[in-house]
C-alpha cells in the first residue's frame, strides 16, 4: 500500500541546541533505516519550509501509523496522510 505523507515540523524555538542536534541525528538515522528497508520510497524537501513530502510503501495503515509515530520528531510534526492508488493512464502501472 502506497501513502503520500506531508510532514511539517514545528520544533520549539527554545529547544536546547544540543538536544535539537541529537533529535535531528536520530531522525536522520531512523528515516535512512526505513529507506534502506524499502518502506520509505521517496523523500523530498519542500523549498522554504521545514517540511517534506514522502511516499511510503507499507502492508497496512497500522504499519504506517507505527512507522510515523516512531519518528523521533513525531511529537513536533503535523502530518497529512493520503492513500495512493494506481492511475489508469500511468504507463508504468
Amino acid at each position: 500500500m502506497l501513502f503520500h505523507v506531508r510532514m511539517d515540523v514545528h520544533l520549539p524555538h527554545d529547544l536546547d541546541p544540543a538536544a535539537r542536534a541529537e533529535l535531528v541525528a536520530r531522525e536522520k538515522a531512523y528515516s535512512q533505516d526505513l529507506q534502506h528497508a524499502g518502506r520509505w520510497l521517496h523523500l523530498w524537501r519542500i523549498v522554504g519550509e521545514y517540511a517534506n513530502i514522502s511516499v511510503f510503501d507499507v502492508t497496512s495503515t497500522d504499519e504506517l501509523h507505527d512507522l510515523l509515530s516512531g519518528l523521533p520528531l513525531y511529537p513536533y510534526m503535523q502530518l497529512k496522510v493520503t492513500p495512493l492508488a494506481s492511475h489508469p493512464s500511468d504507463i508504468h502501472a
